[in-house]
């Protein structure tokens, strides 16, 4: 067999493999840069049962940035394997199958086949070893960490996760992990949508609270349900916020559930209050920081007449946190503008942050998320009907399911509706027109 033909049969085996590499996942390296800072928050605690996942999806972002990451990105594969292993406290099986995919591909792009095909070889022992329970499915350990993994990304992938966490599941229903992630996946898909998370969701949740009661993020998604349901869970807010605080920072500590359950009953100091004793513990973690932030606009936006000295203050936390987080800071930059907005001198200053934002090079997601902003913007502080609902419509045409396209529909229909504006016609013409061109899939994430 010559080498060029020995290089395609290798490479067609890889992408049999079911890794990283083959999930199709967003490749745009600004979606990449910051799916990185997000994973940074996340932390590395011992205690994660995902931090094996973790450090594998780090690999592989740091392997696709670049050539230069290479060697960051083996290390990172390398402390994959090693939290896999002590995770399910054995030295090997089949939740190494992703991992040692990850470093076939790797060792094939960096042009060392030989290393490439000896993963290869690991893979088909493993899988001979630790069949999948079901013949025609997955491993289930490969419908786990392909099931969280999706979840990092779009609304597609999220919704394409909960089929995997599904499978994985059904054939092993004793991972009481897979279960809880599967459940927050739900409610994170839905967060906009309370229509979606009834009474049955409900008990779903209570029930993996109780199989899971060290997980304090599934205890505050849970409370943060309970109480928008109208439920009085405030003693239970506070002993669960003392917790949290005993706990390491991470993303998933479930502080800014709590912050948002504050937010819901307008007790903005009480919020305030919580992030800046984070903070104060943790003085060094960003993440906290970006709480505080959002705690701090929460609260200006909700006043009145917020004095200069408060405004001032928030512009200058919102200005530290772009500088933490320079791969991830679209929405961060209108959050920003939105504080501007605040103060009538500013104005313009605000304008200039949303024109700034119009010239990147935007992922549709994000041109629809900086149109609803925009439109909002024009509306309430400029005062320009047409153009905020140019806007709006510019958010609707972007044919992708959100809450932003669905927020500027309802913006649209009020206009419709009320039927004063000289333009009614065209909006009416214009959402009778999206109806028809809309996608009708229906998401079903749980069984």
């Amino acid at each position: 067999m010559s080498a060029a033909q020995s290089e395609t049969t290798l490479e067609a085996k890889l992408k049999k493999l079911q890794c990283h590499f083959t999930w199709d996942l967003d490749g745009n390296q600004s979606i990449l840069l910051g799916e990185r800072e997000m994973l940074e928050d996340i932390g590395t605690d011992e205690g994660n049962c995902w931090l094996g996942h973790i450090y594998n999806l780090q690999g592989y972002i740091h392997f696709q940035l670049g050539t230069n990451e290479a060697n960051e990105a083996r290390s990172f594969f390398s402390m994959a394997a090693e939290a896999l292993n002590r995770t399910r406290d054995a030295d090997r099986g089949p939740w190494l199958l992703v991992n040692y995919g990850n470093l076939a591909w790797l060792h094939y792009r960096q042009g060392e086949e030989t290393e490439s095909q000896a993963y290869l070889s690991k893979v088909a022992a493993l899988k001979e070893e630790f069949p999948s329970p079901s013949q025609d499915e997955l491993h289930p350990e490969i419908c786990a960490e392909k099931a969280w993994t999706l979840l990092k990304f779009s609304r597609e992938h999220k919704v394409l996760a909960g089929e995997y966490f599904q499978k994985a599941i059904g054939m092993q229903p004793d991972m009481v992990e897979w279960q809880t992630s599967h459940l927050i996946g739900w409610a994170s898909l839905h967060k906009h949508d309370k229509n979606q998370l009834g009474a049955d969701f409900m008990e779903r949740m209570q029930n993996a609270k109780e199989q899971d009661p060290d997980n304090l993020y599934l205890a505050a998604v849970y409370l943060r349900r309970r109480a928008s349901r109208g439920e009085d869970v405030n003693d239970e807010v506070s002993e669960l916020a003392t917790r949290i605080l005993g706990n390491p920072v991470s993303s998933y500590s479930g502080i800014k559930v709590m912050l948002r359950i504050y937010r819901s009953d307008d007790s903005f100091d009480k919020a305030t209050a919580l992030a800046e004793e984070a903070l104060q513990n943790h003085p060094d973690k960003r993440y906290l920081k970006r709480c505080l932030a959002l705690c701090y606009r929460w609260k200006i936006n909700s006043m009145d007449h917020p004095t200069p000295q408060m405004i001032d203050k928030v512009i200058s936390l919102h200005k530290q946190v772009i500088t933490l987080y320079p791969h991830s800071s679209l929405v961060k930059r209108m959050d920003l503008a939105s504080v501007y907005a605040q103060s009538r001198h500013d104005l313009g200053k605000a304008e200039a942050i949303y024109q700034e934002l119009f010239k990147r090079d935007l992922q549709p997601a994000d041109k629809q998320v900086l149109y609803n902003s925009y439109a909002k913007f024009l509306n309430f502080k400029w005062k320009d009907r047409n153009g905020s609902m140019d806007y709006h419509m510019k958010a609707v045409e972007i044919p992708l399911e959100s809450f932003y396209r669905q927020n500027s529909i309802k913006a649209l229909e009020k206009i419709r509706d009320r039927g004063k504006n000289h333009r009614c016609r065209e909006i009416k013409q214009f959402l009778d027109d999206c109806e028809h061109h809309s996608d009708p899939r229906d998401i079903t994430f749980l069984p």
